[in-house]
């Protein structure tokens, strides 16, 4: 077992989970979902590995073959998080240019 991963993932995901419910700062929002996001990624990588396995390339014992699909899904993952992450510091950027502050409730009128 890996025990010491999955104690990771739990710790990324539940600060992750407290900074979006606690904070007011959308920067800070958006790490905290970055965070979390990290941490989903680091369980999918665990949940496919397997201690001595190969790669799925040769010839012989199926049995310690990692899976290659959670890791091309993570690496996925991985550019799509990096594109969602510049268009959200693009839109804090026009946010903070409008309101003149980062934090949702002050910026909001209705």
């Amino acid at each position: 077992m890996m025990w010491p991963e999955y104690i990771t993932v739990a710790a990324l995901i539940s600060i992750g989970l407290y900074g979006v419910m606690a904070k007011k700062n959308l920067m800070k929002i958006f790490i905290a979902l970055s965070l979390m996001e990290t941490g989903v990624n680091l369980l999918l990588i665990t949940i496919g590995y397997i201690p001595g396995g190969t790669a799925p390339i040769e010839n012989g014992n199926f049995a310690k073959y990692v899976d290659p699909l959670p890791q091309a899904l993570v690496l996925t993952a991985i550019v799509i998080g990096l594109s969602v992450t510049a268009l959200a510091l693009t839109l804090l950027i026009w946010y903070h240019s409008k309101t003149g502050t980062l934090e949702y409730r002050r910026g909001m009128r209705w």
